[in-house]
């Protein structure tokens, strides 16, 4: 069976506010965010496992509590893509990329830090949004499952180094 690229549109909202100084940016929302419709709704993810350890802050549950706990620490979110051609969840299969703009958020923010949540939200960031924000972006491990060389401990050590609690 051959694996067919289907158009998607990323319909969620940043999440940022005036006080957000860290922005963290992933590609395009997996199959399970999709459904769950929030970002890193995957349980396998350790995106919230990684924040709320770094911000010694309970796991949150609802996607209130995420908000919550990202606004709270002056974090915003958000996904380098809003429209592409994917497979399933794979970033990999990623084609036809219509760039989300960043600037919307650095406009209403002072944002001293973007980072990218893995190795291909920082190619994609530094391909299509590079040239209009002209901000350097840094790359952290990502916190997919896919990654499974990195182990929740050590993400939580490199993200550390970046994101002070």
């Amino acid at each position: 069976m051959k694996k067919e690229l289907k158009t998607m549109i990323h319909t969620f909202e940043p999440i940022f506010d005036e006080n957000s100084k860290i922005l963290i940016l992933g590609t395009f929302p997996s199959v399970k965010s999709r459904e769950g419709e929030f970002y890193y709704h995957h349980k396998q993810n350790r995106f919230w496992k990684v924040i709320s350890s770094l911000t010694k802050e309970e796991l949150p549950e609802t996607i209130e509590d995420k908000k919550n706990m990202l606004l709270k620490h002056q974090i915003a979110l958000w996904d380098v893509i809003h429209q592409c051609d994917i497979y399933g969840s794979s970033d990999s299969s990623i084609k036809n990329v219509i760039p989300n703009d960043i600037n919307l958020i650095l406009k209403d923010c002072n944002i001293e830090t973007i980072i990218a949540n893995g190795e291909k939200a920082f190619q994609l960031y530094n391909k299509y949004c590079l040239p209009n924000t002209e901000r350097e972006c840094i790359k952290m491990p990502s916190t997919s499952p896919a990654n499974a060389i990195w182990t929740l401990e050590r993400l939580i050590g490199a993200w550390g180094q970046v994101l002070k609690g």
